[in-house]
């Protein structure tokens, strides 16, 4: 797998039938490493190991009904009174982030009301903040470190 814009983190990949795994400490499970589960993992090490966001708070690949249709959001980090402090939509490394990226992050918030957001494909990342309120985002150069 390529590098991304990241730190360097250690990671537990195994080789099953010609296949990579990805091991997942939130998942607790070995999911298999495609790009898009490459830049989920690599996501997940800078909210635990860089940011200080507790695993017990994370969420991934998890369901959530939109429109009434099933969706399934990359990562979800609560806060301690179990409200969404920050949705995270993850893109393989290949993929652009453009405006059709913003709009399906903003329909999954459109029913999570997240606090925060961040589009990542591993080389560029975005961060926004959310007002709610006014209906509208403003972009952050970094989403903030955890604090309890």
């Amino acid at each position: 797998m390529q590098p991304l814009n990241f730190p360097a983190y250690s990671f537990r990949i195994k080789n099953s039938q010609n296949r990579h795994y990805i091991f997942d400490g939130i998942r607790k499970k070995f999911v298999l490493l495609q790009p898009e589960e490459w830049v989920r993992q690599h996501v997940v090490h800078f909210l635990v190991f860089t940011k200080n966001y507790p695993k017990s708070l994370i969420n991934v690949e998890k369901q959530l009904l939109v429109n009434r249709m099933k969706k399934r959001y990359d990562i979800v980090v609560f806060n301690p009174d179990g409200s969404i402090f920050l949705l995270v939509e993850c893109k393989a490394p290949e993929i652009k982030i453009d405006q059709s990226t913003f709009d399906q992050i903003a329909r999954y918030n459109y029913e999570l009301q997240s606090n925060y957001l961040m589009v990542s494909n591993g080389l560029e990342h975005y961060y926004c903040q959310m007002d709610h309120e006014n209906e509208k985002y403003t972009f952050l150069k970094d989403i903030p470190d955890f604090s309890r």
